[in-house]
């Protein structure tokens, strides 16, 4: 399926992303985003949805989804697509235009974007075949709401900080929460270990270290899974474990795909920039994680600005009659107010 053309195809839908569409917008120019993810938002929706961050400018702290939402609906009042679940697999450029291939269509664009932060990533799932039939029905890798594991047994398999993230604040909303990991070092901020630690003692918790999965089970054939067997590492003993659902927290397998093979300047999967967000391809530019130049800093703040520099680049050599520099969105008669 072929799209319509847009003057500005954005690579990647999280708050840089994000922020492009909506400055593409306030700048007069056509917009799109395709996402290799299912949601908008990228890291801060898939990884982290219920942690707080607090160096965005204007919010003393602010929930990652609360900020994926606001950032949304920002980008949403100018009406412009976002494509999601759309993996890149190419790049044409012919005619005077490019042409971005998706695996389920192609969209004609003046410009390109690239916001992709750390590339399409996904996470690493569990390595036992037994877990496999249970994707979906029981085993989840990616939590967008806890409250949907309110009053059921909770097994989290890792030792990171999505791990211990996510277990200090099921252990409030499930019945019981039960961590498994291979060892007993983890991977995670020593605060977090220690309040995690703090349920197990109180009884809303488990720890199983030195332990990984070795089976799953259901007591009435065809329905979800009942209980896990755990193998100890060390003993090689077993240890049977009630369960309702078992997110795996693993961390994340990340890859810029075919971006490696579009003539950019890479350095370790990262875009080399200049000042202006320029890669060196002609009609490409890109904004952050993405990118690296001296001293880059990868923090969402400094992605905004990336990606509102990019954007003004773009729409300047789209249409050179537009002057690079926006003017102050406040006296904007596109928002209502005064034109200066």
């Amino acid at each position: 399926m072929e799209h319509p053309a847009k003057d500005i195809t954005i690579i990647g839908g999280g708050p840089a992303g994000l922020f492009a569409l909506f400055y593409a917008g306030m700048r007069g120019a056509s917009a799109q985003i395709v996402d290799a993810l299912p949601e908008p938002g990228g890291q801060l929706a898939a990884l982290y949805p219920e942690k707080y961050v607090f160096d965005v400018a204007g919010y003393p702290k602010v929930l990652a989804r609360d900020l994926v939402r606001a950032l949304a609906e920002q980008a949403a009042q100018f009406g412009e697509p976002i494509h999601l679940a759309q993996r890149v697999t190419g790049l044409e450029r012919h005619d005077g235009q490019f042409v971005l291939h998706t695996e389920r269509g192609d969209y004609p664009t003046r410009a390109i974007v690239i916001a992709a932060g750390i590339g399409a990533f996904s996470p690493r799932r569990l390595p036992q075949a037994c877990a496999e039939p249970w994707y979906g029905k029981g085993i989840y890798d990616v939590v967008t709401d806890p409250k949907e594991f309110a009053g059921q047994r909770v097994v989290i398999i890792g030792g990171g900080d999505s791990a211990f993230d996510w277990a200090t604040q099921l252990a409030g909303v499930a019945t019981h929460v039960s961590l498994v990991h291979r060892s007993d070092r983890f991977r995670a901020h020593g605060a977090t270990v220690t309040q995690f630690e703090g349920d197990v003692r109180d009884g809303r918790a488990s720890m199983y270290t030195f332990h990984e999965l070795a089976d799953v089970h259901c007591r009435t054939a065809g329905e979800r899974f009942s209980h896990l067997s755990l193998r100890n590492v060390k003993a090689k003993t077993i240890a049977e474990v009630e369960a309702d659902v078992v997110l795996p927290m693993l961390g994340f397998v990340s890859d810029i795909g075919p971006l490696a093979d579009w003539g950019l300047t890479l350095e370790k999967d990262e875009i080399v920039v200049n000042q202006l967000m320029e890669t060196g391809r002609e009609g490409v530019w890109a904004a952050g994680d993405v990118t690296t130049y001296p001293g880059k800093l990868k923090l969402i703040a400094c992605g905004f600005g990336e990606a509102a520099t990019a954007v003004n680049q773009a729409v300047h050599w789209i249409y050179p009659e537009k002057k690079i520099a926006p003017g102050h969105s406040s006296n904007m008669a596109l928002f209502g107010q005064k034109d200066d």
